[in-house]
């Protein structure tokens, strides 16, 4: 039978794509309306991270489960530069960017780690 043990990554993604959703919420509620288009990148980027790492536990393969993972990482990078779009465009503040970007680096900074073990375990 199949335990659902949540990794940390797993659960710190989950909780990132969860406040990507509020972030959104926000933004659509509290800023300008015209830029929604990018409000919903970030949204597509940032709650894609978790399902790509999600599918990863899932994977056919070691080679499978590395692709998952990067790109889960390509998605994170993504969402960097929306989050960064957004305090340029004074739609996040500060503490909220330098929030959501502390919380994304410590994903990054998981999946670089999970992607190199994962890599020097199947060249052994």
């Amino acid at each position: 039978m199949y335990e659902n043990i949540k990794s940390p990554l797993s659960q710190k993604s989950e909780a990132f794509s969860a406040r990507v959703i509020k972030m959104v919420q926000f933004l659509n509620k509290e800023k300008d309306k015209c830029l929604s288009s990018v409000y919903y990148q970030v949204l597509r980027s940032g709650t894609s991270i978790s399902a790509n790492i999600g599918e990863s536990q899932f994977a056919q393969s070691p080679a499978d489960f590395v692709t998952k993972l990067h790109i889960a990482l390509k998605e994170a990078n993504e969402t960097r530069k929306w989050l960064n779009v957004l305090k340029s465009a004074d739609c996040l503040t500060t503490t909220q960017f330098d929030s959501m970007n502390t919380d994304l680096s410590e994903i990054i900074a998981m999946l670089v780690s999970s992607i190199n073990t994962s890599k020097r375990n199947q060249s052994i």
